[in-house]
C-alpha cells in the first residue's frame, strides 16, 4: 500500500477531492495509472466528450480554447474533473508542450467507485456543485 502513497498525495491536491477523508483519497488514488505522454500529444479536444482525469506530475501543456490562449498547466496542475461526473463536453484543447509523465483516472473506473461509494460519492458531487456555483456568478 505505501507504493500508492505518491499517488495518494497528488490526487489530494485537486479541489474534487478536498472533502474526502485520506483513506477516501487513497481509494481513488488506486484508479490512477500513470502515463508518459509525448510533447505534442493532445490530451484533451475542445468540444469533445471527456472519458478522463489527469494530474500532471511533470512536463507542460498548453491550454487554448476557441477564443483565447489560456493560462499553460504544468507540474501538480489537474484538468477533466468535471468530465469524471458530468457529460459536459470539453472546455479546452490541452496539447503536451514537453514530454510529460501524469496520473489518468478513466470515466469509467471512477463511475464504477461512485457506484460503490456513497459517502465519496456525496463528497465530490458537493465539490462539483460548489465550483460550478462558483464559475457561474
Amino acid at each position: 500500500m505505501a507504493r500508492h502513497d505518491w499517488k495518494t498525495d497528488a490526487i489530494a491536491t485537486v479541489p474534487l477531492f478536498s472533502r474526502c477523508s485520506r483513506s477516501e483519497v487513497k481509494r481513488i488514488a488506486m484508479l490512477a495509472d500513470e502515463i508518459d505522454l509525448k510533447a505534442g500529444k493532445t490530451l484533451t479536444r475542445e468540444g469533445e466528450r471527456g472519458a478522463e482525469f489527469f494530474v500532471i506530475l511533470e512536463g507542460e501543456a498548453d491550454v487554448r480554447s476557441a477564443s483565447s490562449v489560456l493560462q499553460p498547466l504544468g507540474s501538480g496542475d489537474f484538468l477533466g474533473e468535471i468530465a469524471l461526473v458530468t457529460a459536459a463536453p470539453r472546455t479546452a484543447t490541452v496539447t503536451a508542450v514537453t514530454p510529460i509523465r501524469a496520473l489518468v483516472i478513466t470515466g469509467r473506473a471512477f463511475r464504477q467507485l461512485m457506484r460503490d461509494s456513497p459517502q465519496i460519492q456525496g463528497k465530490v458531487l458537493e465539490a462539483v456543485a460548489n465550483r460550478l456555483a462558483a464559475t457561474s456568478l
